[in-house]
């Protein structure tokens, strides 16, 4: 509804994780140096952890932009609700292997036998999981057997855990410690500062708006810091919903009412 009145060339707060988006605050910048230098240097097990909504989705989005596909190859697991053997058919359907629905034996020498192509080709193979403080043990077993598979000079597989602040509190469980030892870069994401936060709205106008409306007023922003604690998504929902009251009012200037009003109508407390 404002986007024309604004003359934004799209919506400027969606909340899917298109990397275009991506606002680089400084713990931002460090955690996707952090993934470039687990994967460059092949140290096997990367972890990624952040509240709800910090941005843990576009960083891995942004990092998969860069990866080039004749010296990577990426399987992504965004459901991690499953077991074992499922786990390891979605690894080889991500390989783009086919794989027989009546083949249940020796899933993980199949996945050897490809990474190994794929390594005699000059290819890495990334194995990213996202959600994974929903993984169970099992399945977190399973994937630490898969850290195994190596030739005498490096790791075949990278494999990268994303998830909420439960999964360090998992990992963190005794019977997790094997694998925990092979953590070898961890990174645990921070949400941004009002600073951060005014420059990440900013950010996202400047790369839609084609004139300088709208103008988000300080107070209005101090109220969006304060309710959104710094969660991009939260914020992202707070300014959509503030842009569209300006809107009502026919107005270039979001007001402090009008972030009140957002927060009124998504209900946060």
């Amino acid at each position: 509804m404002y986007q024309d009145y604004f003359e934004f060339s799209e919506m400027p707060f969606n909340i899917t994780p298109d990397p275009k988006f991506l606002f680089l605050s400084p713990t931002h910048q460090e955690a996707l140096a952090h993934l470039r230098y687990g994967i460059k240097e092949k140290k096997g097990f990367i972890v990624l952890t952040g509240e709800v909504g910090c941005g843990k989705t576009s960083l891995c989005r942004k990092l998969l932009s860069e990866l080039h596909s004749d010296k990577y190859e990426t399987a992504l697991i965004l459901n991690p609700r499953v077991q074992e053997h499922q786990l390891l058919r979605d690894i080889l359907h991500e390989l783009g292997e086919t794989i027989s629905p009546k083949l249940d034996t020796d899933l993980v020498g199949k996945i050897n036998a490809i990474l190994i192509d794929r390594a005699l080709k000059g290819k890495s193979v990334i194995l990213i999981i996202d959600e994974a403080q929903n993984l169970s043990f099992e399945v977190l077993e399973q994937i630490r057997l898969l850290s195994n598979l190596e030739t005498d000079t490096q790791k075949l597989l990278q494999i990268i855990l994303m998830g909420q602040p439960e999964l360090k509190e998992k990992l963190n469980q005794k019977h997790l410690r094997q694998l925990k030892q092979r953590i070898l870069v961890y990174f645990d994401l921070d949400k941004l500062s009002f600073k951060e936060t005014c420059m990440y709205i900013q950010h996202r106008l400047s790369l839609t708006r084609r004139s300088g409306r709208p103008y988000f007023t300080y107070w209005a922003m101090r109220k969006i810091f304060k309710k959104s604690k710094g969660v991009p998504r939260i914020i992202n929902n707070i300014c959509d919903k503030s842009l569209l009251s300006s809107f009502a009012r026919t107005n270039d200037f979001v007001t402090y009412q009008d972030v009140c009003r957002a927060i009124k109508a998504i209900k946060i407390q």
